[in-house]
């Protein structure tokens, strides 16, 4: 089974959000049985739900996160994944700290979608700020799909 890895600072919102999405859409095309789909924080308050914002507006597109909790992104997380897919720069900079020779499987998931900037973290802010999140997330994953799965050697 592959992996796709999401990473954000705090495993609180935007990779919890972004995991979701990806599952949801994998369940749509019939992939779900081949590829797990995590989430992990450079910095995370572990064991903490996610925001109560982020699972708020997951349930609005029929996704349940309130499961979730906090997880610490580790060397063996690093390993394990086909695909690491970050939200900011300075995610990227602090798995190269960590393992620079996984590198080479680290994406800024704009970057799938041939942009490349950082996805605004909407922690502490008004859930419009979540939904905003929520369809940017959505919107680079529709528009990255099918690279990611080239890049995990998956096919429809």
């Amino acid at each position: 089974m592959k992996t796709i890895l999401f990473v954000c600072t705090g495993n609180l919102c935007r990779s919890p959000m972004a995991a979701g999405l990806m599952r949801q859409r994998l369940a749509e095309t019939g992939l779900d049985g081949q590829v797990q789909v995590r989430s992990a924080g450079i910095y995370p308050l572990l064991g903490q739900p996610a925001s109560e914002k982020a699972v708020r507006v997951m349930a609005e597109r029929g996704i349940d996160i309130s499961q979730h909790q906090a997880q610490g992104l580790n060397l063996k997380d690093i390993q394990q994944a086909d695909i690491i897919l970050v939200m900011e720069e300075a995610h990227r900079r602090s798995i190269f700290y960590l393992a620079p020779e996984q590198l080479h499987k680290v994406f800024l998931l704009s970057e799938v979608a041939g942009q490349h900037h950082d996805v605004k973290d909407p922690y502490g802010q008004e859930i419009e700020a979540y939904r905003r999140c929520a369809d940017e997330l959505a919107s680079l994953l529709d528009a990255g799909f099918d690279y990611i799965l080239e890049q995990i050697g998956v096919t429809r």
